[in-house]
């Protein structure tokens, strides 16, 4: 019997690479890969899965299953759980399936989450599995703390992946944010927007806010410094708080309307501190380099006029070949007060990262 551990891991198409070189060092290694898609062996038997910034999804691999008829897959499938040791006991208590990332977010306007394809998929999956296997007769439903997932990663519609994770109950606490995600299906946020969405900032801004466990609430000021044409601020809007949007570039006429709103016309760097009094909440997603970001937001939170309690920054990496820069942003935020601070490759963003971090409050003016 094989002391060896067997995971599989979802990330971004294109960034395989940064995944291997975050797991390889807790002593992954890369055994099948696609493009969006990772299978890994550890020589040693773990019972931590592995993590890391880029990777959207983690499952304990248990086999796979191929070929054309939805019916034979559903059979393999059935002798892949019934011929697992697993560690656990069953039946499942959810059914998560979803499609890898077949090209870069925004190619062709794709968009990471569920189609119709693999909606109907799993459909078939929930009525077909016997009650010994999964509770749950539906599929990609929110998982909860303490459940334990069965997933099914379609690699292909003909080709599966299958495998499983537990999601811990420490997920039931706001502060756990960066555990939502294994509630998600596909590690990708289910959201039904009650706003006009003017841009996929909207659909960033929205998982941003839930993975960081902040806790904002409505009537809170946030700021965001790149708020053009103002898909995040939609978010933030529809969530009840009041926000400054700052750009010089236009904000669409729905978010100008909104009496909660205030646009500033101007770049970060030239607006008197003073206007950031009484925010708590500062999102920063602009197009500029990531050093550039980092100095107006270290000018704007180190200044005794602003009462910032956390930050979210999307830093552009240009290639997730230069993720070896993110250490040096971290030390750079904790320079000047962050702390418990995460990152992620959101599964709603492109070559980049969101940073969350909270801070320390400043001393009175």
């Amino acid at each position: 019997m094989s002391d060896a551990s067997f995971a599989m891991i979802c990330c971004q198409n294109g960034a395989q690479a940064a995944v291997l070189a975050e797991v390889e060092r807790e002593g992954w290694h890369r055994a099948y890969s696609r493009p969006g898609f990772v299978t890994l062996k550890n020589e040693a038997r773990t019972d931590r899965l592995p993590r890391g910034v880029f990777a959207r999804t983690a499952s304990w691999s248990i086999g796979k299953a191929s070929g054309t008829e939805s019916t034979a897959l559903i059979e393999q499938l059935v002798e892949v759980i019934a011929a697992s040791k697993l560690p656990i006991k069953l039946p499942f208590d959810r059914l998560h399936v979803w499609p890898r990332d077949r090209v870069p977010i925004g190619k062709f306007g794709f968009e990471p989450g569920l189609d119709e394809v693999t909606s109907a998929i799993a459909s078939e999956i929930a009525k077909a599995l016997p009650t010994s296997a999964l509770k749950s007769r539906s599929a990609n439903e929110l998982a909860q703390a303490g459940e334990n997932v069965l997933d099914v990663v379609l690699v292909d519609p003909a080709h599966w992946w299958i495998g499983w994770h537990e999601v811990p109950k420490a997920a039931a606490r706001p502060s756990a944010g960066n555990l939502l995600p294994l509630t998600w299906p596909g590690g990708v946020q289910p959201i039904a927007p009650t706003v006009p969405v003017i841009s996929r900032a909207y659909y960033k801004a929205a998982e941003a806010i839930a993975w960081s466990g902040f806790a904002i609430a409505p009537g809170d000021l946030a700021v965001e410094i790149g708020s053009a044409p103002g898909g995040a601020c939609g978010r933030l809007l529809e969530l009840g708080l009041r926000v400054i949007g700052i750009d010089p570039g236009d904000m669409d006429e729905s978010i100008l309307r909104q009496r909660k709103f205030k646009h500033i016309r101007a770049r970060a760097g030239d607006i008197p501190r003073r206007e950031f009094r009484g925010a708590k909440w500062l999102l920063v997603d602009s197009t500029v380099r990531p050093d550039q970001s980092l100095t107006t937001v270290e000018n704007i939170v180190g200044n005794r006029q602003t009462t910032f309690e956390g930050i979210l920054l999307t830093l552009k990496l240009g290639g997730f070949e230069h993720a070896d820069r993110i250490s040096g942003w971290v030390a750079r935020v904790k320079s000047w007060g962050g702390h418990d601070i995460r990152i992620r490759n959101l599964a709603r963003g492109k070559v980049e990262v969101c940073m969350a971090a909270k801070l320390k409050p400043q001393p009175p003016a």
